[in-house]
């Protein structure tokens, strides 16, 4: 006789994660595990889903799922594995999780891709000064100021693009800008010399790439030591003209220090995260002539999000199978994630 298929539960915010899973991604998972229900849960301790969850071998989580602590595992017995069809997840599992032996995989690998293609258009971008020449062409629309910037010292040939943190979306940066006639440069302390040549960059001091960079492109992870490690003095030394461009977290940046240092109009910012999350309404973000400000875009969105999905069954199938999980999360890892 087959054994039973492990059973499955989704937890997740509907909203934030259409487009995660895909009719077909649903067939696929259903070849491998019993879905309990294919409607999310967005509370664990909604008596509705208690019979649900006492059932549950296996979670899909994604965007919005609750935060999984002590309490919650108790509501779930029978639970060995959680497949997060997202980055990190850091923010909504407790050691506890790590404590009773449950498996933990990640489909950060996927939400890399978007956030580098996103980077490598920002740095292109950026090396062109179109931030410049669209406001300027605005207001002088003879194009008589427009032809003087042209003739400046600007454009993508043998710029100098700085990479804060070999990351995997800073490796996954750094190999798109391979095919670019740019001098590439990075700053990372866990990394070697012979690292990062085989990474095709030269590594350098924090100061030397703030001081030379003609683009800064930011992708260390959120950590109380490198919480505002890009402060006044790292900013000073950024060349005028300079950009600065964070797709990675908003407190790597002493967003006072890089406001009053924008307010001089001296450098250019793209900035897809900050800290909070959402601004303030007031915050001169939003009207800056030199701020590129978006709404935590670079990651997956939209249909984008189906990579994540993928990923995550990809790695249900492998554990149903008893096969070594190529997105597995330790415990040690927690210390070292975005």
């Amino acid at each position: 006789m087959r054994n039973p298929l492990p059973r499955l539960s989704l937890a997740m915010d509907p909203e934030r994660t259409r487009h995660l899973l895909t009719p077909q991604a649903f067939e696929r998972l259903s070849q491998s595990v019993d879905i309990l229900d294919a409607r999310r849960i967005c509370d664990f301790h909604d008596p509705a889903v208690k019979d649900q969850l006492e059932r549950t071998d296996i979670l899909l989580t994604g965007w919005g799922c609750p935060e999984i602590g002590v309490r919650e595992l108790a509501l779930m017995p029978h639970l060995r594995l959680i497949s997060h069809a997202a980055g990190t997840v850091k923010y909504f599992l407790s050691q506890a999780v790590f404590e009773r032996g449950i498996t933990v995989c990640s489909a950060a690998e996927a939400n890399a891709q978007p956030v580098a293609e996103f980077t490598l258009a920002m740095i292109l971008l950026a090396g062109k000064r179109t931030f410049d020449f669209r406001r300027m062409y605005e207001k002088d629309r003879d194009r008589e100021h427009v032809e003087h910037l042209k003739s400046q010292a600007i454009g993508n040939l043998g710029l100098t693009v700085g990479i804060v943190g070999a990351s995997r979306i800073g490796r996954r940066v750094i190999n798109l800008l391979q095919p670019f006639d740019l001098d590439l440069i990075l700053f990372d302390p866990f990394l070697s010399t012979a690292e990062a040549q085989k990474l095709g960059v030269r590594l350098v001091s924090l100061d030397e790439l703030m001081a030379v960079s003609d683009v800064i492109s930011l992708h260390a992870p959120s950590l109380p030591q490198t919480r505002h490690m890009i402060g006044a003095d790292a900013l000073a030394q950024m060349k005028d003209g300079a950009t600065l461009i964070n797709t990675a977290r908003g407190a790597l940046v002493d967003e006072e220090a890089l406001l009053t240092e924008l307010k001089t109009g001296r450098i250019e910012a793209v900035i897809d995260v900050t800290d909070p999350e959402v601004p303030p309404q007031d915050s001169p973000f939003y009207n800056l002539p030199n701020v590129f400000l978006t709404p935590h875009i670079a990651g997956a969105v939209g249909l984008e999000r189906a990579r994540l999905g993928d990923m995550a069954i990809a790695e249900i199938e492998r554990f149903c199978r008893a096969a070594p999980l190529e997105q597995q999360v330790r415990v040690e890892h927690l210390e070292l994630i975005a």
